[in-house]
């Protein structure tokens, strides 16, 4: 059976209604950069952002051109870590994600 619905769509629609699931996907976007899959990290980040924050007060909060912004979370994108840390920290404020740090015992 083909899918009959945009599935970008469906997690944007998601995202709106759902506090908890765009709070979920800001974590995926983080876990996908430390596991070393950057690419999709940006995408996922990008549309989170396009859902949430949106492009233009991203760039007021993080001082960054929407243009740059957008090319940074592009496919092709290479955003410096200073760049991403402004964008996550951003996304984050917006959708009222706290970070807390906790050590795990080394086995």
């Amino acid at each position: 059976m083909a899918l009959t619905r945009d599935f970008r769509r469906s997690v944007a629609e998601r995202m709106a209604h759902d506090p908890s699931f765009a709070r979920a996907l800001l974590d995926e976007a983080a876990t996908l950069f430390l596991n070393g899959e950057p690419e999709t990290a940006r995408l996922t980040l990008r549309d989170l952002v396009n859902t949430t924050v949106g492009f233009e007060r991203l760039a007021v909060a993080t001082g960054k051109p929407p243009k740059s912004l957008h090319r940074m979370l592009s496919a092709t994108g290479n955003p410096s870590m200073d760049n991403l840390a402004v964008i996550f920290g951003a996304v984050r404020r917006e959708l009222g994600v706290g970070i807390r740090v906790r050590t795990i015992k080394a086995a």
